[in-house]
């Protein structure tokens, strides 16, 4: 059985992802979050770090486990029913948890936007989206006409984007932030893009959208931030020779 050693994983992890460099929202806590023996067999990927997810990572034998979105974003305790469920089922099953969230999204060849921006056929794409201190996302120019755009990020996702046509039929400048950057569409337009694919947004983005003059189209958190894992996942897989498998929890949000 192949094995590796989970410090030089790790190491290996926050040295390519800038983790200690890229500022994240306070709640986030980017890195190993939960420890095992030290030795690493199989890994598993899966966006959100849930006991779901930890016992699907556990049934696949897996003793590290990639998340975008960690165990901490708020107040963890006490661990009691589910908590502690989720606690013995790590401490168990020999689980260590390691977490990316911003650092994940905004890597330029393995992260979230940059994957997504090549599932949807985007090339050539510039840095996009500042915010904490770094562009998160990228945008690119094309010509691509709004329902073929929406077509391909169907075909990226495996769902129904929700698309909001407030923009040019033909979409020209197109950016692309994964995840809930939907309530930002006023620094998406301001960038100079025509056309916004973001996760999720709420209810008043429709008006905005038409106000602005841009096309949003919504593919879902979850289904947009799938591709930082699985390329993480897939990239530490090669380098330090132990397979890896997704895990698939899908929110529909």
């Amino acid at each position: 059985m192949a094995k590796a050693d989970l410090s030089k994983i790790v190491s290996y992890c926050d040295k390519l992802l800038r983790t200690s460099e890229v500022q994240d929202y306070d709640r986030a806590f980017n890195g190993l979050q939960v420890e095992n023996n030290g030795t690493v067999t199989r890994i598993a990927a899966t966006v959100d770090a849930s006991l779901a997810t930890v016992r699907l990572a556990a049934a696949e034998k897996a003793d590290l486990l990639i998340v975008h979105h960690g165990l901490f974003w708020s107040q963890t305790h006490p661990w009691i029913g589910k908590r502690y469920a989720l606690l013995w089922e790590l401490l168990c099953n020999n689980l260590a948890v390691y977490s990316s969230h911003l650092p994940l999204d905004a890597h330029p060849v393995l992260g979230n936007n940059a994957r997504l921006c090549a599932a949807l056929g985007l090339y050539k794409a510039r840095p996009f989206f500042f915010d904490h201190g770094l562009f998160i996302g990228f945008q690119a120019g094309a010509k691509i006409h709004r329902a073929d755009l929406a077509r391909r990020l169907r075909a990226a996702t495996g769902a129904e984007p929700q698309v909001i046509p407030g923009g040019p039929e033909i979409c020209r400048r197109i950016g692309v932030v994964t995840g809930g950057a939907g309530s930002d569409l006023r620094k998406a337009a301001e960038e100079g893009v025509d056309t916004f694919v973001t996760g999720e947004g709420p209810h008043w983005t429709y008006a905005m959208a038409e106000e602005l003059g841009l096309n949003v189209l919504y593919g879902g958190h979850y289904g947009t931030e799938t591709f930082g894992v699985k390329a993480l996942a897939a990239h530490l897989s090669r380098k330090f020779k132990v397979p890896w498998v997704f895990i698939d929890h899908p929110t529909g949000l």
